[in-house]
C-alpha cells in the first residue's frame, strides 16, 4: 500500500509520538470523511507500532475506524455485512484478535452502531471463549492460573458486547449468542468462576428462551444489568441466588409478559428503518435450545435458569416446555 511521506517517516523512525497523532488526526478528520486509505493506514501503523505508541494513539485509532466502519457506509449507523467481514479479516488474521486496541475497537463498533450483523457479536463473544477456554488471543495472554475459569473482567466484557448488540430496542438474545454462552458454561461449570458469570448466564438465557416463547423482552440494558448483590460476600448460585437473582429477574420481567398470539416484534430506529427478525422461533432453534440444557447432566447455572422460568409461570414453546421438568421448583 502506498503511504504518505508523513506515514513513511513514522515507519522509518519506528515510533508514534503525540505530535504524530495530532498530525494524523488533522489529516484524517479535517475533510469530514474517513476514507478506506485512512483506515488501512491506521491499521498499518497499529500493526507495526501500536504496542509502543504514545498514549494518544489508541483513542485516535479507535475513533477513526469506528467512523469508517459505522458512519461512512450506507446506511449510516449500520454495520454492513461487507464491512463486518472486512473488520474481522483485518483484526483476526490468525483466527483470533491478538491486539488489545483492536479488541476494544470491535466492542466500540458494536456499541456505536444502531445494528450490526449477528455474525459480528458472535465473533466478539468468541474472543472471550477462546481466551477463557483455550488461552488464545489477547484475552488468553498471561492468564496463568486463571485460564479456564471465567473472571469478573471476562463477564463485564461479555456484558458490554451483549448490551451493544441489543442497542436501545427490545431485541432478544440470539441463538448465536446463546451458543457461545452455553459453550463457556459447559466447559467451566466445575471451575472457580466469578459469581457475576452465574448472573449473566441466567439472565441472558432467560431472555433468549422467553422471547422464543412469545414474551416481549425488556431492553438488554435492563434485562442484563449488573445487580448490587454480586458484591455481597458469598454471592453466587445457591440459596442466596434463588432469593436475590430470581427476585430481581421477576421485577425486570413483570411488565413484559404477553402471549405468543400477539404481533411479532418489529423495532424501528428513529429514522423509521424497520429491523426484521423473522419468526420468533423455528423448530430447529427450539430443538437446539432443548438439547443444550442438561445435555451432559444438569449444571448449577442451568438449574438456576429453570427455577427462574418456573417462578415466572413461563409458558414456553412446546419444544422447550419439557426443560421445566428437569429440576424441582
Amino acid at each position: 500500500m502506498a503511504v504518505s511521506s508523513e506515514v513513511k517517516a513514522i515507519l522509518e523512525r519506528g515510533e508514534i509520538t503525540a505530535d504524530d497523532v495530532k498530525q494524523l488526526r488533522h489529516g484524517t478528520f479535517w475533510k469530514g470523511v474517513v476514507t478506506e486509505k485512512d483506515a488501512e493506514t491506521a491499521f498499518l501503523l497499529n500493526d507495526r507500532l501500536g504496542a509502543s505508541a504514545d498514549s494518544a494513539w489508541p483513542d485516535f485509532f479507535i475513533e477513526a475506524l469506528v467512523d469508517y466502519v459505522v458512519w461512512q457506509a450506507e446506511p449510516a449507523g449500520y454495520v454492513s455485512q461487507a464491512n463486518a467481514d472486512w473488520l474481522i479479516d483485518r483484526i483476526a488474521k490468525s483466527g483470533q484478535v491478538d491486539i488489545a486496541t483492536e479488541l476494544e475497537l470491535l466492542v466500540k463498533i458494536l456499541e456505536s452502531a444502531k445494528l450490526a450483523p449477528v455474525k459480528l457479536v458472535r465473533f466478539a463473544l468468541d474472543q472471550v471463549r477462546l481466551g477463557v477456554l483455550e488461552g488464545k488471543g489477547v484475552l488468553g495472554h498471561n492468564r496463568g492460573a486463571a485460564r479456564g475459569a471465567v473472571s469478573e473482567a471476562d463477564v463485564e466484557l461479555m456484558r458490554r458486547m451483549l448490551y451493544a448488540f441489543g442497542g436501545p430496542g427490545n431485541i432478544a438474545v440470539t441463538q448465536q449468542e446463546a451458543e457461545v454462552l452455553f459453550d463457556i458454561n459447559d466447559a467451566t461449570s466445575e471451575l472457580d468462576n466469578h459469581p457475576a458469570w452465574s448472573d449473566l448466564f441466567v439472565k441472558a438465557l432467560a431472555n433468549f428462551l422467553m422471547a422464543s416463547s412469545g414474551y416481549q423482552v425488556p431492553s438488554r440494558q435492563e434485562a442484563l444489568r449488573r445487580e448490587a448483590w454480586l458484591d455481597a460476600p458469598n454471592g453466587g448460585i445457591g440459596g442466596f441466588m434463588s432469593q436475590m437473582l430470581v427476585g430481581s429477574l421477576e421485577a425486570v420481567w413483570a411488565n413484559y409478559r404477553r402471549d405468543a398470539a400477539s404481533e411479532p416484534r418489529r423495532p424501528a430506529d428513529s429514522s423509521g428503518v424497520v429491523i426484521e427478525f423473522g419468526p420468533r422461533v423455528t423448530a430447529e432453534e427450539a430443538n437446539w435450545a432443548a438439547s443444550r440444557i442438561g445435555k451432559d447432566g444438569l449444571r448449577e447455572n442451568e438449574m438456576a435458569l429453570i427455577n427462574f422460568l418456573k417462578s415466572q409461570g413461563a409458558h414456553l414453546h412446546p419444544k422447550l416446555a419439557p426443560i421445566l421438568d428437569l429440576a424441582a421448583a
